[in-house]
């Protein structure tokens, strides 16, 4: 019988990352689209040129890439479009989610209720932004806070949900994890 369990746990192993692969190549390729909308010409579009060299560092397969940035040719019904979605909770800690879906409604939503279940509030845009610096494509607090060891596993339970999501692509904070 410990054959059997072995091969049980090698498959559902396998199945996680299996799962995870899928989740990475799916963000990959919605930001290829997006940023394929300025230019499918990678010398010419530095953001497709970043996306795409993202992508490889993945090994995303090139029909992928190839098939995500013909998405942004608008001639396909499916309009992705970015968003950024700002939160606060406990101790004044600060989340910025940048996400990319073709619903907004329902990612705007889903991400919500992941907040609330995390004692967290969505604001409304540009509340909180101003407490950050944006350098390059990243989001630097202008005054990052010190968390406890307490705060600091409940966000890491927060991230992994939010990373979880098939529609966010970046997690800044303005805590020192």
């Amino acid at each position: 019988m410990s054959g059997h369990s072995k091969w049980s746990q090698i498959k559902h192993k396998k199945e996680l990352t299996d799962k995870k692969r899928g989740q990475i190549f799916s963000k990959l390729a919605k930001m290829i689209t997006v940023a394929a909308k300025d230019g499918d010409n990678p010398e010419t579009n530095s953001k497709l040129k970043t996306a795409i060299e993202k992508a490889k560092e993945f090994n995303l397969p090139n029909e992928n890439i190839e098939r995500a940035a013909k998405k942004a040719d608008g001639r396909n019904k499916i309009q992705l479009e970015t968003m950024l979605i700002e939160a606060i909770g406990p101790l004044n800690t600060i989340i910025l989610v940048e996400a990319i879906s073709d619903n907004k409604n329902r990612t705007i939503a889903e991400i919500k209720n992941i907040f609330s279940e995390n004692n967290f509030k969505m604001v409304p845009p540009g509340s909180l932004i101003w407490q950050f610096e944006q350098k390059g494509r990243e989001f630097i607090p202008k005054s990052p806070i010190e968390t406890d060891n307490e705060m600091k596993i409940k966000l890491k339970t927060l991230f992994e949900k939010l990373d979880e999501h098939d529609d966010v692509e970046e997690i800044y904070s303005n805590t020192n994890i």
